[in-house]
């Protein structure tokens, strides 16, 4: 299952990948009206959270540049961002996410089925017990942010 798995982790990021297109610096950090979040928080929220999916339950360090923990990690928001804390660009979040899926292959490629013990459980209750798990489970993720993406483009009238 590696191959197809990192097909589709790839086929994914290409869909992440292909609605960051045409968004400003500007309209990236604007937050739709009875939301909390942006779509700059929505690309480096998919950034981090695969990040610590494929990494942190092997005990492997995780590629999270300085403040990124703080200013994507789940249940975080531009709105409570620690004034101090440096915002990356649109190009940089994209040359994070586009070389990721890879360096994930290449690290984990022939470790996808190790037991991880204690498994991690998800916010939405999933059992998580191999990295395979983890990187299946976050085409779920990742699904799910993409269609956060797509409203926050049509509210903020963005392409």
């Amino acid at each position: 299952m590696g191959s197809y798995l990192f097909d589709q982790l790839h086929f994914v990021r290409g869909q992440t990948l292909k609605f960051m297109e045409g968004i400003s610096e500007d309209e990236a950090d604007r937050i739709p009206e009875g939301f909390r979040n942006s779509l700059r928080w929505q690309f480096g929220h998919i950034y981090v959270v695969l990040e610590r999916f494929a990494f942190q339950s092997l005990g492997l360090p995780l590629h999270r540049p300085n403040g990124f923990k703080e200013l994507f990690e789940y249940g975080t928001s531009p709105l409570d961002a620690p004034s101090s804390a440096r915002v990356p660009t649109l190009p940089e979040l994209e040359t994070l996410l586009r070389g990721q899926i890879e360096r994930i292959r290449e690290t984990l490629g022939h470790r996808l089925e190790e037991t991880i013990d204690p498994p991690y459980r998800t916010s939405a209750g999933m059992r998580l017990a191999s990295p395979e798990q983890f990187l299946s489970f976050n085409l779920y993720h990742e699904g799910m942010h993409i269609s956060m993406i797509k409203v926050y483009r049509r509210l903020l009238s963005i392409g």
